[in-house]
């Protein structure tokens, strides 16, 4: 498995839809796709817009995965990137909605 960054921009227009969508996305990739891809985490973001988009971070088996997966649960994908390394500074600070 790799490590993938995967940019979808101006995805959502509620926090309700967002949530709909990560489950959706939790449950096709445990169901469907059990040994080609992985979600690790996502950062939302407000785009210049007002709606709604995510930097997500997904192991996976190669950007196909990634694809087909988001595909099926119905998300964009904007753009897919291998990560090359991590460095961790400092770990991501706890926000109140975490």
């Amino acid at each position: 498995m790799n490590t993938y960054m995967i940019r979808r921009r101006e995805a959502w227009s509620t926090p309700a839809e967002l949530e709909s969508a990560a489950t959706r996305s939790t449950a096709v990739a445990e169901d469907e796709f059990p040994d080609r891809i992985r979600w690790i985490r996502s950062y939302v973001v407000e785009e210049t817009d007002g709606n709604l988009g995510t930097i997500c971070i997904y192991e996976a088996s190669d950007p196909d995965a990634v694809r087909d997966h988001a595909a099926k649960v119905g998300m964009p994908v904007d753009e897919v990137l291998a990560v090359a390394d991590t460095v961790i500074v400092r770990p991501d600070p706890q926000t109140q909605s975490a």
